[in-house]
């Protein structure tokens, strides 16, 4: 599995301010997009997300989201490796997602850039 780059995920309270503080911090034009009553904007390696608390909540026990070349290579060697499917593979709008958790608990989203 070719891992091609990480990103750090930070719930906020004001996206609004912490993006003008992560846009400085990265150098870089933050994407903003909405999923499941989720504001989000990508930053970097910074993925800000801002929303109801009964999402976030669920979006912080996932430690990173980690970009590969293919999410069902990346699915074949986490189940070989012992880790649990927690959701996915699915469609997302760039691409798939999906949830694992590893052998030592924690639980990482892995996603590609495959359209389908």
């Amino acid at each position: 599995m070719e891992i091609l780059g990480t990103t750090l995920r930070v719930c906020v309270d004001d996206l609004d301010s912490a993006v003008v503080f992560y846009e400085r911090l990265a150098g870089a034009t933050a994407l903003r997009f909405e999923r499941g009553g989720v504001q989000v904007a990508a930053v970097g390696c910074f993925l800000l997300m801002s929303g109801p608390e009964a999402e976030l909540e669920v979006l912080r026990k996932v430690a990173a989201t980690i970009a590969v070349k293919d999410v069902d290579e990346a699915r074949r060697l986490l189940d070989e490796l012992g880790a649990r499917i927690i959701a996915g593979p699915v469609p997302t709008p760039v691409g798939r997602n999906l949830i694992a958790m590893h052998p030592d608990g924690v639980v990482y989203e892995y996603v590609d850039r495959n359209v389908t």
